[in-house]
């Protein structure tokens, strides 16, 4: 019976579920103290959590980044590099977006432009927001293209 309930959560496109559900199965004393109600909630949680992964894996693919690894708790704010901390901080609450507004890198070669934009695209995709990484002579090759 619980063959084909593994087997069920599988057809209808739950494999999160059922991995979580054979996990219980196979550690079922690790589990008995609980509920059935938290073994519910364990169960929905995990595929929950692997289906908003899954989403921000997808958005970020799709960004096309030039680094997918890129995060804004890395940036090094060294003096040289003549980055506003602040503002950068500022910036990973997404409110620019939620406001319609861009944010547009300018600096001298090498001083981490498209490391932080990646970061901040990164950023973006995990609060689920479709998110297209672009240099500028890509978006106006784009845009004459358009015209």
């Amino acid at each position: 019976m619980k063959n084909e309930t593994i087997r069920k959560l599988k057809a209808m496109r739950l494999p999160a579920f059922a991995e979580a559900y054979q996990k219980q199965i196979e550690s079922e004393m690790e589990y008995q103290s609980l509920s059935f109600d938290e073994r519910l909630a364990l169960l929905a949680d995990a595929e929950h959590d692997s289906r908003h992964n899954n989403n921000i894996r997808r958005l970020i693919k799709s960004a096309k980044f030039a680094s997918t690894s890129a995060f804004l708790g890395n940036i090094e704010y060294l003096p040289d590099r003549h980055l506003n901390r602040a503002l950068l901080e500022s910036l990973a609450d997404n409110e620019y977006i939620r406001q319609g507004l861009n944010v547009i890198l300018v600096g001298a070669t090498g001083c981490g432009k498209i490391y932080i934009a990646n970061a901040l695209g990164v950023n973006a995709c995990q609060s689920g927001y479709k998110t297209r990484y672009i240099r500028l002579p890509e978006l106006l090759m784009l845009l004459i293209e358009r015209h």
